[in-house]
């Protein structure tokens, strides 16, 4: 099963950045691999429990995974696990940790796992999407701290 972790420095504490993260009404203010991001109606805000449902650009093929929250400590931590199977995933989870570094700064932790599928296509599949994923972060994480140098968060 590939995995990933990127980190990013982010000028502003934890707790807010934690917020944006998981702010679906926000989402698209900065994060750079998506066109449509949301929670499902019966849910009001990110919590453990909550499904959202990420829907990709169109250049990474615009599909969206559903995933349910599994693990949420506000400030600190978030997990997700997927709940259906999107073209070339059979298995996706990713979390999200923050650290205070300072009163001004702190880091974001980004790590994914997933098994790709078709089975047969693994051992291209499994390469090309790491790299790609590692790729698409360092990107999404870098918008995020430049959303945050720009503004008031």
């Amino acid at each position: 099963m590939p995995t990933a972790e990127i980190k990013e420095n982010i000028p502003a504490s934890a707790a807010a950045v934690f917020a944006l993260v998981h702010d679906y009404q926000r989402r698209l203010e900065w994060d750079t691999l998506l066109r449509e991001a949301y929670l499902e109606p019966e849910f009001s805000e990110a919590r453990r429990g909550a499904i959202s449902v990420c829907r990709g650009k169109f250049l990474l093929g615009g599909f969206a995974l559903r995933t349910q929250y599994v693990s949420f400590e506000k400030g600190k931590l978030a997990a997700v696990k997927l709940l259906d199977e999107p073209p070339f995933f059979e298995t996706f989870a990713a979390s999200i940790r923050h650290f205070e570094i300072d009163a001004e700064t702190s880091e974001i932790i980004y790590k994914v796992n997933f098994t790709a599928k078709p089975r047969f296509l693994r051992p291209l599949l499994h390469p090309l999407m790491r790299a790609v994923f590692v790729w698409e972060t360092r990107k999404r994480l870098k918008a995020l701290k430049v959303f945050f140098k720009s503004s008031s968060g």
